[in-house]
């Protein structure tokens, strides 16, 4: 109108295909905006509240821990003064046990069993729970170490960044102690350690939160790949003595249903809406989480209450899983002639014969031997043990 003040400027705002499509399937949304309103600032900030990026700390911590434990597992074994034969006698107590025993390059199962791996007779008879925790943090050699290790920090870290210590911490334990279960209920007369089975439950969390938070993936496929991969290089050293499979599959089932639970992120058109000006949100208030995030929430918590309970009254009651699969044993490790499956710490009788002669009989697999030995230490005596029983 003539003679009245002059129009304020108004900016204008195009919201393009790509942001449109998360907030609800509405394109090229236009409105004004104030750039420097409270109302879009508030947008900006309550979007970084729920898609921020956590600084990972947690994950290298729990990579720095695995190692150390593993340093101090070498330190015990002290295969020089314990074995007959070592592999890099160079690096004295910490050298290797042979590869017949050990082909991961680690200790020996007596030493895995003193740092607290998982027996399956000492859970039941002296209730020694706390193993299906302590076994989560041991390692059978150096391959087994440096596949776990590097696999944690790609994943684990990924994984942390989105979603914080809190969740991604609680998800690890838990999955580790779901693979221990399952580990104890295949595994009865050998130990075994599962640190990998809380890195499977990262990887099975990892793949049930792309499920769960499919659409905001910009590349499916090369998330899933990158995901098989890691699992099958896992699963093949799976196979190898003083690695357990059982803990393996374990961790991952637990970590997959955790990650439905733990993982899940309201979706974009919630947050738009959630942080959009007031006089410019839509008329339909959209819910925080889709349905189908809801319906796997709850079926999911309702699988693990239900998985853990029964894995645990079965473990208490001694049932031995292997009794209804007589082939799952191999799922574990396949027996070859460079190495054997039996990871039971080595056991002799000693008889004394004519002169300075030893009767040794490795009480694992009745294997015996005649050794002409003038006051043997106790060190050749268990080197020599254990060559017969691996």
């Amino acid at each position: 109108m003539a003679g009245g003040p002059p129009p304020s400027e108004v900016q204008i705002r195009v919201l393009p295909p790509s942001s449109s499509r998360r907030s609800g399937g509405v394109r090229n949304l236009v409105h004004p905006v104030d750039e420097d309103s409270p109302a879009l600032r508030r947008n900006a900030v309550g979007g970084m509240k729920h898609f921020k990026k956590w600084w990972p700390w947690l994950i290298p911590v729990f990579v720095v821990a695995n190692t150390v434990m593993f340093v101090i597992t070498m330190y015990v074994n002290n295969c020089p003064k314990n074995s007959v034969s070592c592999i890099a006698r160079f690096l004295g107590r910490f050298s290797f046990q042979p590869f017949k025993e050990n082909p991961l390059l680690g200790p020996s199962s007596s030493t895995l069993q003193k740092m607290g791996a998982l027996r399956v007779s000492k859970v039941v008879d002296k209730h020694q729970v706390w193993l299906l925790i302590t076994c989560i943090w041991l390692h059978g050699g150096v391959f087994h170490l440096l596949a776990n290790m590097l696999s944690l920090l790609v994943i684990g870290i990924r994984l942390e960044q989105e979603f914080g210590f809190v969740r991604i911490g609680l998800l690890y334990i838990i999955a580790g102690l779901g693979g221990s279960l399952m580990s104890a209920l295949f595994i009865q007369s050998n130990i075994s350690v599962g640190a990998s089975g809380a890195l499977f439950g990262l990887l099975g969390g990892m793949l049930s939160e792309l499920i769960t938070n499919w659409t905001i993936y910009a590349n499916k496929v090369a998330a899933f790949i990158t995901l098989l991969v890691i699992i099958v290089i896992n699963l093949a050293v799976g196979i190898l003595p003083h690695v357990d499979n059982f803990a393996h599959i374990g961790g991952f089932l637990s970590g997959f249903f955790l990650g439905f639970v733990f993982l899940i992120r309201p979706h974009f058109g919630w947050v738009n809406q959630r942080y959009a000006s007031p006089g410019y949100r839509a008329n339909s208030v959209q819910s925080k989480f889709k349905m189908y995030q809801c319906i796997l929430w709850l079926v999911s918590l309702i699988i693990l209450i239900v998985g853990f309970t029964v894995g645990v009254v079965m473990l208490l009651r001694g049932v031995d899983a292997n009794d209804h699969c007589s082939w799952c044993h191999y799922l574990s490790c396949v027996p070859t002639s460079r190495w054997s499956c039996n990871s039971q710490p080595a056991s002799c009788s000693i008889e004394s014969g004519i002169g300075s002669q030893l009767n040794i009989t490795c009480v694992n697999n009745g294997k015996s031997g005649l050794y002409n030995l003038s006051n043997p230490s106790d060190s050749q005596i268990q080197g020599l043990c254990s060559r017969l029983c691996n």
